[in-house]
């Protein structure tokens, strides 16, 4: 079979596929997009059906188009984001090729092998714009054959698709805390398992949280302490947006308990870190307000004062007296739901450019290997790489090293033609 060739090659069509594109058209430079499903499908297949996005409508886009149907204020549903994607690779009329994957990516002479379900594809250069949720990963503390029904945050949909009986929510993060709550209200008795996090506020002096980390320059902030690389964020856009208060969700009747450690087949045990999980969070919350407050006061900002959002409620039972160890059948616990993340997911790549914990190495996504870049991975060049218009910022970097290197080999070409 006659393999196919292209200048760039760029694997997946979700919201860093058509950035990417966007960008290299804009410098013609020829391309091809592949999706092994559909445009935007972790929008699609791989969210809870009552999910919107965490930022409002204003921030969370590409600067050359607005969602429709919803105020900017707004936080847009899953739905919405599936709509505005695919309307908006209609809008740079993004060569995007749907059903094709993706199985091996080898080096050759003169750029790359690929190889899909299509047949074989020759590129020049290779863009990866896989997302940074690629792996579901579930900690294997509860074995399969326990009698419980498992499933990752990525699988859950609505509370009818879990087993009768309480639930337990490992992870605290923004899918966890917003999974719990709809559980609570649909009924079910909710353990909520909290590690460490960061707590901002949804809203403050009237701004969104998101405009307040752009004035005080955090979305610029670089991964320089390895640390900040995964740090858990509670905050969400559901019920109109609203700054998450775990004490708040114990007060709804959500048991709060520690990280978890492990299970026995009956109990299963937690860390006695709950006070000091919520603590952290706290003081990160307090942070963010001082900070605000301090940027206010330097640029003499007409915002109104909002003292009463330094209040914090008074701890609530399962703080001062934490559940330690739990037997989950005399609870009724009969599901759990693993909000416990993702892992990079790049077997397919048989390149020597991972490090030890499987992630690329790259500066600004260009990997070691020439031709070869990555884009939409968390902290890929900032704290905003990962989000919708932080990704449309670094595809533009990228978008100029590659055209760059095309012109340099198109020069070298014509000053040599037999090279």
């Amino acid at each position: 079979m006659t393999a196919e060739s292209v200048d760039t090659l760029i694997i997946g069509a979700g919201q860093a596929g058509i950035a990417m594109s966007e960008h290299l058209s804009k410098r013609g430079v020829k391309h091809l997009v592949v999706e092994r499903r559909r445009i935007a499908e972790r929008w699609r297949s791989e969210r809870w059906d009552s999910l919107v996005a965490n930022g409002p409508a204003w921030h969370d886009r590409f600067p050359n188009r607005q969602f429709s149907g919803i105020s900017p204020d707004g936080f847009a549903s899953a739905g919405m984001i599936v709509d505005y994607l695919v309307g908006y690779a209609e809008q740079i009329k993004a060569p995007i090729r749907c059903g094709v994957e993706v199985r091996a990516l080898h080096k050759q002479a003169g750029g790359f092998r690929v190889e899909t379900s299509d047949g074989i594809i020759e590129a020049t250069n290779v863009v990866v714009a896989t997302g940074p949720f690629q792996r579901p990963t579930i900690p294997a503390i509860v074995p399969e054959g326990a009698g419980l029904t498992q499933i990752h945050s990525s699988a859950y949909h609505n509370p009818r698709q879990l087993p009768e009986g309480a639930v337990m929510v490992i992870g605290a993060g923004s899918s966890g805390v917003q999974i719990a709550d709809e559980l609570r209200q649909a009924g079910r008795d909710v353990y909520l398992s909290v590690g460490a996090h960061d707590r901002p506020p949804r809203r403050y002096r009237g701004r969104d949280f998101v405009w307040w980390l752009g004035v005080l320059g955090m979305w610029d902030a670089e991964a320089a302490n390895p640390a900040m690389e995964h740090v858990t964020i509670a905050v969400s856009g559901a019920k109109g947006g609203h700054t998450v208060d775990f004490r708040q969700l114990a007060s709804t009747g959500i048991t709060l308990v520690g990280m978890t450690k492990s299970f026995d087949g009956r109990v299963m045990h937690f860390a006695p870190d709950l006070a000091r999980n919520i603590a952290g969070g706290d003081a990160n919350y307090l942070a963010m307000l001082d900070a605000a407050d301090a940027y206010v006061t330097r640029k003499n900002l007409d915002l109104p004062e909002e003292p009463e959002a330094r209040v914090i409620r008074a701890d609530p039972q399962c703080m001062t007296n934490p559940v330690l160890a739990l037997n989950l059948i005399d609870a009724g616990v009969r599901s759990i739901v693993w909000a416990t993340g993702y892992a990079f997911d790049f077997d397919w790549i048989k390149l020597p450019v991972f490090g030890a914990k499987g992630g690329p190495r790259h500066q600004r996504g260009v990997s070691e290997v020439p031709g070869l870049c990555f884009l939409g991975l968390p902290w890929l060049a900032r704290r905003s790489s990962s989000f919708i218009w932080g990704v449309w910022r670094d595809a533009d970097y990228l978008a100029e090293h590659i055209a760059a290197r095309s012109a340099e080999t198109a020069t070298q070409l014509a000053a040599d033609p037999g090279a």
